[in-house]
């Protein structure tokens, strides 16, 4: 562990205008950095701290993070009220909007970058969020390591981040036609188009999602879990006089007998 604070001291030194937080007890370091730091620091995690190695980058979106779908009541045959109803991230029709509390502005979309030190034996991982919810924008580092390059696409397709500077940013995933970003929290999780094969046409057509409810990703029914009342029940009777209480409880064996 003081390998971690110590690298995570010298990260703090070095980019004074980051933020550096180090999860316990895995020691994972996060560097959060600015847009407009986003290459540079890259450049220098690669050049000044032995960062060789790209291991992966992804998009995230932080509509909704740290909400919660469950209810407060208790359990029942009809399960949680706000498992089953409302319109959670995705869970709506498209043309809708996702009912709850968003992201603050300017920190809904996020590019994460992992890295690995060979040389030093260390991993980073480092995040920066997006100054505009309504356009995000960073800028691209195929140039410092050239295997992200699908990597970027991919976080354009599914998220619609644009990374500037890149050679060949277009769809990886999904076709030509698709319209909008299917990881984005405000996208239904039933689509926004559905496809058949239509007799009449003699061909394949598109038509907005129809026959399909918007999908819930929860249970509907928790069962009772009898682990927690067992619990409680073992407790109570290691109380102190409760043994006795207990062997009272118990008929003899004449009781029995009769």
């Amino acid at each position: 562990m003081s390998t971690v604070v110590s690298f995570a001291d010298r990260l703090r030194a070095q980019f004074p205008e980051g933020i550096v937080d180090v999860a316990e007890p895995r020691g994972e370091v996060t560097l959060d950095v600015a847009p407009e730091d986003w290459h540079a620091t890259c450049r220098t995690l690669r050049d000044g701290f032995g960062f060789e190695q790209l291991m992966d980058l992804c998009g995230v979106d932080y509509l909704g993070y740290g909400s919660d779908e469950w209810d407060t009541a208790d359990v029942s045959s009809e399960g949680f009220s706000r498992g089953v109803e409302g319109r959670g991230p995705g869970r709506f029709k498209w043309g809708e909007e996702p009912t709850g509390e968003g992201a603050t502005a300017g920190r809904r979309y996020a590019v994460v970058l992992h890295l690995l030190s060979m040389q030093h034996n260390q991993r980073i991982r480092v995040r920066c969020f997006m100054a505009d919810d309504t356009l995000p924008v960073v800028r691209s580092v195929v140039d410092l390591w050239p295997g992200l390059n699908w990597f970027e696409r991919e976080a354009f397709d599914m998220y619609g981040m644009l990374f500037e500077g890149h050679p060949d940013l277009r769809r990886i995933l999904t076709d030509y036609g698709f319209v909008g970003h299917p990881f984005r929290k405000d996208f239904p999780l039933i689509g926004n188009v559905e496809v058949r094969y239509d007799n009449e046409r003699q061909r394949v057509v598109y038509e907005p999602v129809t026959s399909v409810e918007p999908r819930v990703l929860v249970p509907r029914v928790i069962r009772d879990d009898a682990r927690y009342g067992t619990a409680a029940g073992e407790a109570r009777d290691m109380r102190p006089g409760s043994a006795g209480r207990a062997m009272r409880s118990v008929p003899s064996s004449t009781e029995a007998k009769e």
